[in-house]
């Protein structure tokens, strides 16, 4: 493929679901100071086809090209600061048998790597790229000794309000290594910048120059080249009579009508149809026809495009034909019987469709029964493979209340090779479950309208002497370093895990920089470069009090998800509770000076007993309670894609009570007032009946009514006279023109805002069938078949003093 073959596609394909390498086995037992590895879930893949050069012409970089300061111009106190002058906060000494109340009112900040206010103020943002450890270990034995997981967690393509664009016909790079420049390398002089991954001294062009007015580098001079083609979107639909009878098709077509317009691409922009039940339907909409016609292909074992060039269309052109037919798939499949389900014909052809070109699909069906997390065949595998090699996407959309072998499709086509991802909706029904229509609703506009980037592909470099071995999340690896993402969005996070080659002894600074390579909607080709830079540390204390506890625990749940699927779920439970018993005795006997009783932690990893239990109880891991197959690889699945500050609210829910919310402290946004209540501990003996209290669990919320709630926050915020008044199933606030109903509505706003999806709300009672979700949030309560949290600390204990 040649490198300036730029092929942005977008067939977007609803999948709706009718109703209807290898690890090595650890020593027996358990060793102090070690704990069973999570090796790699992705092996390095034969290449396929040679990955694009990198040298795009528009490059996006995330800061404004000051001059910057480099490791030769540091201040010579940081290579002698020390993290534990005057006992930082962080390594303060923390009980957790004798401390209850850990969490922090409000959300937990990220840790702030040791560097001097040079660099702190354009480092990148820790929403986009974060790492476990903000103090980074002198060697691999130093690293090994603290117990703790060294890795990176990205979020490149997120929507950012501010993101600075350079344009110029040359991207300034290393000659060696060909990072990026970024504002932690070296100017030697106007003439010679030094790289600061590994050191090599390069010559600045000529539009790089320093620019004695402005005082900053890099005024390169305009005239950037573009190659454009057209966004193409592909919809691909089950019409059998399980899939219609949840009512999806309505839905789908009203909301692509309503959004036909805000289709990312120009005024070339193509889109094409195919459904499908026991045969499969294309749909010619050429200009100049007078309705759309449809195109029936029978022979699903051999499949071939009927009329090639006349099935994906100009959508200006014939956007009254694509109207049409938007307006009449709904009737002109509501009377059909047909109950089979051709799905892998179905990707088969849009596969066809869509191979010269590139682009992205989604589809469901029904498939044989799987009693694993593996994949119950490997027709997924291979159709995979071929879309990868020619850049087609998968999101697959799975609306069904029966098993749909979630493990076959997610774990095949998405979860290894592809930069897609899956939208589940269990139980969907049009009138029997209106919360998840909402939700398909606004997920899907989202999906339709937002930024996208078509033939992606990432890079992750670091500094000399350090290296990636392991990457998670949805995508293709045709190297070492190398990520093809046949399609990137705003709402997909990666992770990797690195490793100390050689020692860092001369090293006070290292970097990481993550370049993501991508053709905008627009037909630009554009880099966005985020670089990251931290301390080197030499001893365990330094260690410890720069470790993130949220990234920690982000990254051993994709680890924790590969275990499941290459070895057990068992496997991978007992590796995450040994985790936090490794570390906590690390910090133990090599940290602490005095030996205290209990268990003892450090500020800074307070919280992370009480997050391994959490990912215990959590729908891809829990045990002994009722959990779906496809649930259970949807929740493995999302854990693995969604970026950090996502993952963390599916694992550890965050708890607010609301009946007596108040505009103390409230933040001012946009003219609005909103209430900043205290997050609770997740135990119902924080819960109240006389209070009302909301749950945010990621994908869902929770707004538990008690029984003895007061009447008037009932009828101010809900609109009904009494708690026995309030619906089973109601799942919207109300709009009332009271001073209740618009603090808890402006806060519950405000957290939905927080994320791209939609999450559900859910209204519940005591009697409502959906309590038992909401006690199973209740992280730190024992169930029959789960140790409560201070049951779990006294295990950690009890294994550490051993």
């Amino acid at each position: 493929m040649s490198s300036l073959r730029f092929v942005q596609v977008e067939p977007f394909t609803p999948v709706i679901l009718p109703p209807g390498g290898a690890l090595q086995p650890g020593p027996p037992g358990r060793h102090l100071g070690h704990y069973p590895s999570l090796p790699p879930g992705y092996q390095s893949m034969p290449p396929g086809h040679t990955a694009h050069a990198m040298s795009p012409i528009i490059m996006k970089l995330p800061w404004s090209l000051p001059q910057p300061p480099g490791p030769a111009g540091l201040s010579p106190s940081l290579a002698a600061m020390s993290l534990q002058s005057g006992m930082p906060e962080a390594l303060r000494v923390v009980n957790l048998l004798q401390e209850r109340n850990l969490l922090p009112p409000g959300p937990l900040p990220a840790p702030t790597p040791c560097l001097t206010q040079d660099l702190q103020r354009i480092n990148c943002n820790p929403e986009v790229f974060r790492s476990t450890l903000t103090s980074i270990p002198q060697t691999q034995s130093l690293l090994n000794k603290a117990k703790m997981p060294l890795g990176l967690l990205l979020h490149p393509f997120k929507d950012l309000s501010q993101l600075p664009v350079v344009t110029s016909s040359t991207i300034v790079r290393c000659r060696s290594c060909r990072t990026y420049i970024n504002p932690f390398v070296s100017f030697l002089d106007q003439r010679r910048w030094k790289c600061n991954l590994c050191y090599r001294v390069n010559d600045v062009p000529e539009e790089f120059m320093y620019n004695p007015v402005s005082r900053a580098y890099g005024e390169p001079h305009r005239g950037a080249y573009v190659f454009i083609l057209p966004a193409v979107y592909l919809f691909v639909l089950d019409v059998s009579h399980n899939a219609l009878e949840t009512g999806y098709l309505h839905v789908f077509c009203q909301s692509l009508l309503d959004n036909l317009e805000s289709l990312p691409g120009d005024s070339r922009t193509k889109v094409g149809f195919i459904t499908f039940d026991s045969t499969i339907h294309f749909y010619n909409l050429q200009e100049g026809l007078s309705q759309p016609q449809m195109l029936i292909v029978s022979d699903i074992e051999d499949i071939f495009l009927p009329t090639p060039d006349s099935l994906l269309v100009n959508l200006n052109e014939s956007k009254e034909l694509v109207q049409d037919l938007l307006k009449s798939l709904p009737s002109l499949f509501e009377k059909t019987m047909e109950t089979q389900s051709a799905l892998g014909s179905a990707l088969q052809s849009a596969f066809k469709l869509l191979s010269p070109t590139g682009g992205r699909i989604e589809d469901p069906n029904q498939r044989a029964n799987a009693k694993h997390l593996s994949p119950a065949t490997d027709f997924y595998k291979k159709l995979a493979l071929d879309c990868s090699g020619q850049q087609v996407a998968v999101d697959l959309f799975l609306l069904s209340a029966q098993y749909c072998d979630l493990a076959s499709l997610g774990n095949s086509l998405i979860f290894c090779f592809l930069s897609g991802a899956v939208y589940y909706y269990p139980s969907y029904h049009q009138q029997h479950n209106p919360a998840q229509v909402e939700r398909f609703q606004k997920d899907l506009k989202r999906y339709i309208t937002r930024k996208i980037g078509f033939e992606a592909v990432m890079r992750i470099r670091c500094t000399k002497g350090l290296s990636i071995h392991t990457f998670h999340g949805n995508f293709f690896v045709r190297s070492t370093d190398l990520l093809s993402l046949p399609n990137v969005n705003p709402d997909a996070g990666f992770a990797v895990q690195m490793s100390i080659d050689e020692n860092l002894d001369d090293t006070q600074v290292v970097s990481f920089q993550a370049a993501l390579l991508y053709t905008s909607s627009k037909g630009e080709r554009r880099i966005r470069v985020h670089t990251l830079c931290l301390p080197v540390v030499n001893s365990l204390s330094d260690i410890f009090a720069g470790a993130d506890v949220q990234a920690m625990t982000g990254l051993l749940a994709c680890m924790a998800v590969d275990r499941s699927i290459t070895a057990s779920l068992s496997d991978a439970r007992e590796a995450l509770t040994n985790a936090a018993i490794d570390s906590l005795a690390c910090y133990r006997q090599s940290v602490l000076t005095i030996q205290q009783p209990g268990l003892l932690a450090p500020a800074c990893l307070r919280l992370f007993p009480l997050y391994i239990l959490a990912l215990h109880k959590q729908k891809a891991f829990r045990v002994g309670t009722s959990t779906r197959l496809d649930e259970r690889v949807s929740a493995m699945l999302q854990l693995k894609y969604q970026p950090l500050a996502y993952a963390m609210l599916m694992i550890h829910p965050t708890l607010y009570r609301v009946d007596d919310l108040t505009d103390e402290g409230a933040l001012n946004i946009n003219d609005r007032t909103i209430p900043q209540p205290r997050v609770l501990q997740l135990s119902v003996e924080k819960l109240s009946r006389e209070g009302a209290f909301l749950m945010d669990a990621g994908t869902v919320m929770y707004l538990w009514i008690g029984r003895n709630c007061n009447p008037s926050f009932i009828s101010q915020v809900l609109g009904v006279p009494s708690y026995a008044a309030v619906p089973e199933n109601l799942y919207l606030l109300p709009e009332l023109d009271t001073a209740e109903s618009q603090r808890v509505r402006a806060f519950v706003g405000w957290l939905k805002e927080q994320r791209p999806f939609a999450p559900t709300l859910h209204i519940i009672r005591d009697e409502s069938q959906m309590k038992s979700s909401f006690l199973q949030s209740m992280i730190e309560d024992r169930t029959e078949s789960a140790l409560s949290y201070y049951e779990f600390l006294l295990h950690l204990q009890q294994q550490i003093s051993k």
